[in-house]
């Protein structure tokens, strides 16, 4: 009732949309009903459902009334961008959608702390579970979360599957048809998320278990357990998957074992969906014992045994199983519910199921149309404008036909079947006939007239719902009614080993000796519960249209949803929106729109908003009888008004854009021109600042530097300190720059900068780092046969100049690549060596042997890895470079060289005393080679060294007047030789 009244409040403020769509609602219609020009006709209401259902606009408005057309297939306005795109959007604002009116509830909970309810109604097939399945999916995507609701998320959308597998089945008209009613409750913390939801069930379709209509299936659970379940499970529940035909539960109508939607919720869905909403295996493997056992049930056949006496037999165990429902309430928490409930239902055969469905269909039209009225004069209170009377069908009279206290059909229903003697279904009607027969909305074949008795069987009654005329057949009435469990078999429940069996079938129960309430009964409180919470909320409304029997998208029968239309009072709802004014704006929103119709009000209006829009109406030419102004609102009556104005105003977009082009763009100019001004000006002020603070800065290192520099030079040959580091330092680099600038060009150039004192040694270190380099540069140039020869010089003079007699003759002469061609080298001795191993230098020497120091002419080869001693065609000794210790030379002029050996390596005799003639050439490729460039020794004296078995042997050297080589009587080799020697 209060949301009723928002949302006419809501409706005041600006329908973008609609109003944008009012030059294509030719093509699509329009967004709102309550914009019909002829509202009270219903072609013209349903030709409008037509035009946006062929352009799959599958929802229109009547008010803040949301119908919804099945459209078959799916379209793609449900995705995440979809949901953004309605949430926190004014009702009116975008196209009708049921995100907008599940957004428009969800802010109502959050902004004003209301409980809201959404009633979705619709006979089977429009789209209801589907509607009630979106509105949720929306909330559970779109609310805010926390770290402990992400699994009420789930659990909240892992419901539908459980409730579907249990309580949906296909019938003629919808292969996932809603068997039973239901409301849930979507509990909202303070914050807007969701913590918990309640779920409540009216008028289960419990006879389907035992009986389906020709063409229709029982519950979803059988077949999806058979057609999916585990083989071990299903061997354990005594069920055969191969042939679900023998359980007569589910061959009554004739109807395949397998459909899409069995296909679609398979058993592996509906069991994950028990793990989410807290089943545990032990208790969903109890819960399918009950499934099972149906099935089992339905094959229990009953005979006499030999005594005449009757047995029933089963073919395994009942076990049953249920799961306990907490419901979490709090001060600071609010709800929104979700009605999925039945429509209004017409069948060729209608029974007590029927009667009870449209008697729950008569008390929320009663309630939906005095929510409607109400609010609307709460409205026109507020408004200020005097509230007309409207002339509407009141069905208070058929709620009472049915549920008053002892004069209405269920009260008279009750009276029979708890009466004693024969009580009958045809009793009933008799009774029936006897109580009502005067009223104006209750007809039998019996008080029927001539014409309408032929329309009525013997053992109908007629009841004149608001949707229509509707024939109850009475068969089975008061059975279904009773609907007793007997007290025998609450006994044996109540005993069974099953805690949750235990709770279904209280023990008090069993103590209570009043007769158990009805069926009808139970519905009716359960109904006026139902109708205490919708009343306790602010309810907002879906009504679902099925467009077609055939399930076929893009199809639209008339007559079919002609049917629809009147027995969900769409027209009736509409006409009483519409009997007062059809359209309203607060004042501000309909002169900011309007404004430009008007000379006086363009481009903006300086008084009251209620004078702006009296002179704007009055200018639009209005007729009294067109419009009324209240205290913040105008109400418009004609939607024709408001289409005109409109239209008027669509003519004037074009000069009004041009004005507002020339406005904006001198506006636009005007505006970059003094952005542009004002940031020339502070640009050029910041510049100027830093010009000053430039020249200021550079003028005072300036005068720093002056006053270093002096006290730096009056204190230079100090020790350093504070007062002169900067002179120093400053003397410094310019002698760097000097020598930067100067730099000697060859190594014969030999000018060099003068350096202060301070710098003298690293003068002369730059100095040899400037020549060394300008060799390298050199040798660089230098072809590659030419630098290894200086290479090789190089090596020479660090091992022999200063130390060695004769180095400075050799110094002038090159050194050659070897002292023997390959021919002087014996043939044998080069098949030996092999051609993979290069003789990489020869040269002819004389070998002392250790022991008489005999001289024996040799040929020393220096090969990759070693060197090798040849006498003629024989190698007479091998030394690895890796076993060579070292290499003695004396410092005179003579040749000789020993080449010293480890003396534990037994391939080897001893050191190796030799003499040649080249002895700084051979000495130096020798320990190039060998890497031995730091092992050459040269000794004044003498030098020792190793002979076989330990000893020693020692060449002692002197000057003399020639070379002399004798052996002493101490046993000494004796070496004497001129103080020059011309030998290299």
């Amino acid at each position: 009732m209060r949301y009723l009244g928002r949302e006419v409040e809501v409706e005041g403020i600006v329908r973008l949309v609609m109003e944008s769509g009012l030059s294509a609602r030719d093509r699509v219609g329009v967004q709102d009903f309550l914009l019909l020009d002829n509202y009270t006709s219903e072609a013209a209401f349903i030709e409008n459902l037509r035009r946006r259902y062929k352009e799959n606009l599958i929802y229109t408005y009547i008010g803040s009334v949301l119908v919804s057309v099945n459209p078959y297939r799916e379209l793609e306005i449900y995705s995440k961008q979809h949901m953004e795109r309605y949430r926190g959007v004014n009702f009116y604002e975008i196209s009708p959608h049921i995100y907008a009116l599940a957004d428009n509830s969800y802010r109502a909970v959050r902004t004003e702390r209301k409980d809201q309810c959404i009633l979705i109604s619709g006979e089977s097939g429009a789209g209801k579970t589907e509607a009630s399945k979106k509105v949720l999916q929306y909330y559970t995507t779109m609310c805010p979360t926390r770290n402990n609701t992400q699994s009420i998320r789930e659990r909240l959308l892992q419901s539908t599957p459980v409730l579907e597998a249990f309580g949906n089945a296909k019938t003629l008209r919808n292969d996932n048809s809603s068997r039973f009613g239901k409301y849930m409750d979507v509990q909202f913390d303070y914050k807007g998320a969701p913590i918990g939801g309640h779920i409540l069930n009216y008028l289960l379709e419990k006879s389907r278990v035992v009986h389906q209509n020709h063409g229709e299936r029982n519950f979803h659970i059988f077949y999806q357990l058979l057609e999916s379940g585990d083989g071990a499970l299903l061997k354990r529940l005594g069920l055969d998957r191969t042939n679900p035909q023998q359980y007569h539960y589910l061959v009554k109508g004739n109807c395949p074992r397998v459909s899409s939607i069995s296909d679609k919720n398979s058993w592996k869905v509906v069991s994950k969906a028990f793990t989410v909403i807290g089943f545990n295996e032990e208790e969903v493997e109890e819960l399918l014992k009950v499934v099972a056992s149906v099935l089992h049930l339905g094959n229990t056949q009953f005979g006499e045994d030999e005594y005449g006496e009757t047995h029933l037999t089963t073919e395994m165990p009942i076990k049953y199983v249920s799961e306990d429902e907490v419901y979490y309430t709090s001060k600071c928490s609010s709800v929104i519910g979700l009605l999925d409930i039945y429509g209004f239902e017409v069948f060729q055969n209608n029974s007590f199921e029927q009667f009870c469905i449209n008697y729950c269909n008569e008390k929320l039209q009663q309630l939906f149309i005095e929510l409607t009225l109400k609010s609307e004069q709460e409205e026109y209170e507020a408004e200020g404008i005097g509230w007309e009377t409207v002339e509407y069908f009141n069905n208070k009279i058929i709620c009472d036909l049915v549920e008053e206290k002892f004069k209405g059909i269920i009260a008279i229903l009750d009276e029979e079947c708890l009466r004693p003697g024969d009580a009958c279904d045809l009793t009933f009607l008799e009774k029936l006939e006897d109580r009502l027969g005067g009223h104006a909305h209750f007809v039998t074949h019996k008080l029927a007239n001539g014409k309408i008795r032929k329309a009525v069987g013997r053992e109908e009654f007629r009841l004149l719902h608001y949707a229509g005329e509707v024939n109850y057949n009475i068969n089975g009435f008061l059975d279904k009614n009773n609907d007793l469990l007997y007290r025998n078999l609450k006994e044996v429940m109540c005993q069974s080993s099953n805690q949750i069996m235990k709770e279904c079938f209280q023990t008090d129960e069993l103590t209570d000796q009043r007769r158990p309430e009805t069926a009808a009964t139970q519905f009716k409180l359960s109904l006026a519960k139902l109708m205490d919470i919708l009343m306790s909320k602010q309810p907002s409304y879906i009504r679902c249209i099925k467009p077609n029997d055939a399930k076929q998208p893009g199809r639209f029968e008339e007559v079919l949803v002609r049917h629809q239309v009147k027995y969900l009072g769409l027209m009736e709802n509409l006409r009483v929106r519409r009997a007062g004014f059809a359209y309203r704006r607060s004042f501000e929103a309909f002169l900011q729109r309007y404004k430009p119709l008007c000379p006086d009000t363009w481009p903006n209006w300086q008084g009251k908003l209620s004078d702006g829009v009296s002179t704007l109406v009055k200018h639009l030419d209005y007729k009294a009888e067109e419009y009324k102004l209240g205290r913040s609102k105008i109400f418009i009556r004609f939607p024709k008004t408001l289409f005109l104005t409109e239209d008027a105003l669509e003519l004037k977009k074009p000069t009004i854009a041009i004005i507002l082009q020339k406005n904006w763009r001198g506006y636009r100019e005007r505006a970059k021109y003094h952005r542009i001004r004002n940031a020339v000006i502070m640009i050029q002020s910041w510049w100027r600042g830093v010009k000053g603070r430039r020249r200021a800065k550079r003028r005072r290192q300036a005068a720093d530097t002056i006053r270093n520099l002096i006290k730096g030079f009056i204190l230079r040959n100090e020790p350093r300190c504070p007062d002169n580091e900067y002179f120093l330092d400053h003397v410094r680099f310019s002698f760097l720059m000097t020598i930067k600038r100067n730099l000697p060009k060859s190594v014969l150039d030999r000018t060099w900068p003068r350096p202060p004192p301070s710098l003298t040694e690293a003068s002369v270190h730059l100095h040899r780092l400037c020549i060394r380099n300008l060799v390298n540069d050199y040798c660089r140039k230098i072809q590659p046969e030419w630098r290894n020869q200086l290479e090789q010089k190089v090596v020479a003079s660090g091992i022999f100049r200063g130390q060695k007699d004769n180095y400075p003759q050799s110094v002038p002469r090159l050194f050659v690549g070897t002292r023997l061609e390959n021919e002087e080298i014996n043939l044998k001795v080069r098949q030996t060596l092999g051609t993979d191993n290069k003789v990489k230098y020869g040269v002819v020497v004389t070998k002392y042997d250790r022991h008489g120091f005999r001289a024996r002419p040799r040929q020393l080869l220096l090969m990759g890895s070693g060197v090798i001693l040849v006498q003629e065609s024989k190698i007479k000794q091998r030394i690895d470079y890796s076993s060579l210790l070292g290499i003695s030379v004396s410092s005179l002029s003579d040749g000789f060289f020993i080449l010293h050996v480890p003396p534990a390596d037994s391939k080897q005799k001893g050191d190796l005393v030799l003499q040649c003639d080249h002895v700084i050439e051979a000495v130096t490729k020798l320990a190039v080679m060998a890497d031995k460039i730091h092992s050459v020794n040269i000794s004044q004296d003498s030098i020792k060294f190793a002979i076989a078995r330990g000893k020693e042997g020692v060449i002692d050297f002197t000057y003399g007047a020639e070379l002399r080589v004798v052996k002493t009587k101490n046993g000494h080799l004796a070496v004497t030789a001129p103080q020059s020697f011309s030998s290299v």
